[in-house]
């Protein structure tokens, strides 16, 4: 597995992160999220050895990852950019890689070259954006680390590229158990991918959970309530919803329409409603991204600093 313990990471006088603990279990695949400078490429960073910290541990199977050749070897890291390698052909990429990684196979990255019919002997650099992005994707595959990270995977990609860099981790994820880290701050990409979340702000872990247990137990409902006798439109506050087993995240009331989120089971909720004489009652769906900022403005931060698209 991999374990961030309390770990500091600066650059001058700037902290990337403030203490983050993170466990993340093999066979996962894990989703990295937060606006621009949250500390997702930091943390990937660590993980792949290239930076150490100042303070705190950065484990791979129990191992510290920094100036660990064992450990390394089992990392594979993707960054968002590939510039580095545009004098290269996939073939040399492909050579090159291969020196670091005893694990390496060559049936997996022919069979997966194949299948997208990338070039061998072309320069990247000649390359469009999503043809280098598969072309690292499919060398990082057939490296079979244990763990892939993956920065801003799909960023920039058209939607047929997606589809496919998408199709080739998800098959390698249920082949061998693959574990997989994506950094990104687009939450739908996320959402599709990922079982696992963490959301980072300011340097600081936010929340760590899994998606379908986030995506169940908050909730939108819209309720209308009946008008008072003298035909006045009955007032609600927040506090006025409050019961046990419920944690109110939002409330706001536009004339006799109330729109409250909640956390808690669903029919807890509407049970705590009926007291309160609701004409109509409507559940209604709500995207991993609202649920997010919606429990960011209860911790007390901003929800104007955007972390998802």
């Amino acid at each position: 597995m991999i374990e961030i313990k309390n770990t500091v990471k600066k650059f001058d006088s700037f902290t990337a992160l403030d203490g983050v603990d993170l466990r993340i279990e093999k066979g996962t695949a894990f989703g990295l999220l937060g606006s621009n400078g949250a500390g997702k490429s930091t943390i990937l960073r660590l993980l792949s050895g290239i930076y150490a910290p100042e303070s705190g541990d950065v484990l791979i199977d129990g191992e510290s990852v920094y100036d660990n050749v064992n450990a390394k070897q089992k990392v594979f890291f993707i960054n968002d950019e590939t510039v580095q390698f545009g004098s290269f052909t996939l073939q040399r990429l492909k050579n090159y890689y291969k020196g670091f990684y005893p694990s390496f196979s060559e049936d997996i990255f022919q069979s997966l070259r194949q299948k997208i019919n990338l070039p061998l002997n072309k320069k990247i650099n000649t390359f469009s954006k999503g043809m280098k992005r598969q072309a690292i994707v499919i060398i990082g595959l057939a490296c079979c680390t244990d763990y892939l990270l993956l920065d801003e995977a799909f960023d920039g990609l058209d939607p047929t590229m997606r589809i496919i860099v998408k199709k080739m981790l998800v098959d390698a994820m249920l082949d061998r158990q693959l574990t997989t880290i994506i950094s990104s701050h687009n939450l739908k990409e996320i959402n599709e991918v990922c079982d696992t979340a963490a959301l980072l702000h300011n340097g600081k872990i936010i929340f760590c959970r899994d998606i379908d247990d986030v995506k169940g137990s908050v909730h939108k409902i819209q309720t209308v309530f009946n008008k008072n006798e003298d035909g006045t439109v009955q007032t609600f506050t927040k506090e006025d919803f409050v019961h046990e087993g419920i944690e109110i995240l939002h409330y706001e009331q536009n004339q006799s329409i109330c729109f409250i989120i909640a956390k808690g089971d669903i029919e807890v909720i509407k049970a705590s409603l009926l007291p309160k004489r609701p004409m109509l009652t409507e559940v209604i769906p709500l995207t991993l991204e609202e649920i997010f900022i919606y429990e960011l403005e209860v911790l007390g931060y901003d929800s104007s600093d955007k972390i998802g698209e």
